[in-house]
């Protein structure tokens, strides 16, 4: 393997590979280098987690996406540091790369906000390890409390933005659909899903129409709403709220955040909001050279200057932009300011329920043709015919039969959930 290349791209999120597709493109060499040798859909993560579609369905090999570009190279290795005003990088097996330019889209970690005992006991929803850890720790929960005859799951969802919602929707789906079928009516009835904020509604992003129309979806299939009130402690049987109260609860699921990881932090760039580094207009790092920082890694404005969420549709809009900044600097051209294509909100509620809100002027749908609306737009998104197709299926199996993926998982889980104790007992 070489040391130098002309572009270096960390990080095969949505921002790193279709900056690295639009490069591989016009020929430019790219080495891209992730820790994961497959990039993940993460605005279906909580699908996987809640066995709506399997793992095939939402990660796809780096090597199939790039077989046909050829002038990238995909390198499965941990970063272990970045060097900014080097352009260089360093892996967990010390060897170091540079290139001429260097684009960093490392993309975020769980921020748990100092809040005592999230990070020891909550199961974050950012990566299919995540998912496929928090699903085995469903499935264990479920069988446990199915050999009992008081036997039951409680689970607390913390944030009420679109993930967790679409989360706390398809747990209590189902509880109310599946785990009737799969174990016992009786079980899913003392089986509970409660989603927690300190904001005073959900999809705070959204329209008040579509806050209203997401909280009585959400309250029709079961889901218990604590907003208003943030999570002071989560523990291993429950959170701790910030009125004193607690919600017991075997699962604890963290949807309430994210930052920059360490790597931004020691790669010498200065950070802003949440970690992040706030860019230029075209997506430079300020104070150094060559150096473009994309994704949940950096804080992005548009042409007004309002800061962009960290959504999927920014990121790969961005991810291309930078690419064609790139190819600028290497031939000679003049960068643009980045001009975000604004495509508008989405966030699925339940099965036939979603809101959208969509374009600029945020033309807004609810209930079944905003759930249609999420179903091909997300169809649409998914890389590779593979995985459209599997998730298809896994929709229309689900959706019209109520029969889940039921994926199989297994190994370790770091934070199990806790065994439940038996009735009489201390």
């Amino acid at each position: 393997m070489e040391d130098s290349y002309q572009v270096i791209v960390v990080g095969a999120g949505f921002a790193g590979v279709a900056a690295a597709k639009e490069l591989g493109r016009k020929g430019i060499r790219v080495l891209l280098i992730d820790s994961n040798n497959y990039h993940q859909f993460q605005p279906l993560l909580y699908q996987l987690a809640t066995s709506q579609i399997g793992v095939s369905a939402i990660a796809r090999p780096l090597r199939s996406v790039f077989r046909r570009f050829k002038s990238v190279r995909v390198l499965t290795a941990k970063v272990e540091s970045v060097d900014a005003a080097e352009r260089s990088v360093t892996t967990a097996e010390g060897r170091t790369l540079r290139a001429e330019v260097l684009v960093i889209a490392v993309g975020a970690v769980p921020n748990f906000f100092n809040t005592p005992g999230a990070e020891e006991f909550a199961f974050p929803l950012y990566s299919v390890t995540d998912a496929t850890r928090l699903g085995t720790g469903l499935t264990r929960l479920l069988d446990q409390a199915d050999r009992s005859p008081d036997g039951s799951v409680d689970v607390v969802v913390v944030g009420g933005g679109p993930t967790g919602v679409e989360t706390a929707g398809a747990m209590a789906e189902n509880v109310k659909y599946v785990v009737s079928k799969y174990f016992s009516p009786g079980l899913a009835a003392r089986c509970k899903v409660h989603l927690v904020d300190m904001v005073p509604s959900v999809l705070n992003m959204f329209s008040t129409k579509s806050q209203s129309y997401a909280t009585e979806h959400l309250t029709k299939i079961g889901v218990q709403l604590r907003m208003g009130v943030g999570v002071t402690e989560v523990r291993k049987d429950g959170v701790t709220l910030a009125d004193g109260s607690t919600v017991p609860a075997q699962i604890v699921v963290w949807a309430g955040g994210l930052k920059a990881g360490d790597l931004i932090a020691n790669s010498g760039l200065t950070q802003g909001r949440g970690g992040r580094i706030d860019v230029n207009p075209d997506l430079t790092a300020p104070d150094v050279d060559g150096v473009y920082v994309l994704g949940d890694a950096a804080n992005i404005t548009d042409s007004t200057g309002a800061k962009l969420p960290q959504l999927g549709s920014v990121a790969q809009q961005a991810g291309k932009w930078a690419a064609n900044n790139i190819i600028a600097d290497l031939r000679g051209g003049t960068r643009k300011p980045f001009s975000y294509f604004d495509k508008g909100y989405m966030a699925m509620v339940g099965r036939g329920a979603a809101v959208a809100e969509l374009g600029r002027k945020r033309h807004q749908l609810q209930g079944p043709f905003a759930f249609l609306s999420w179903l091909l737009v997300h169809l649409a998104l998914l890389s590779g015919l593979q995985q459209k197709a599997r998730a298809l299926f896994s929709w229309l199996n689900g959706y019209v039969l109520h029969s889940p993926a039921q994926v199989v998982v297994s190994g370790p889980v770091e934070k199990d959930p806790p065994e439940q104790t038996p009735p009489g007992t201390a």
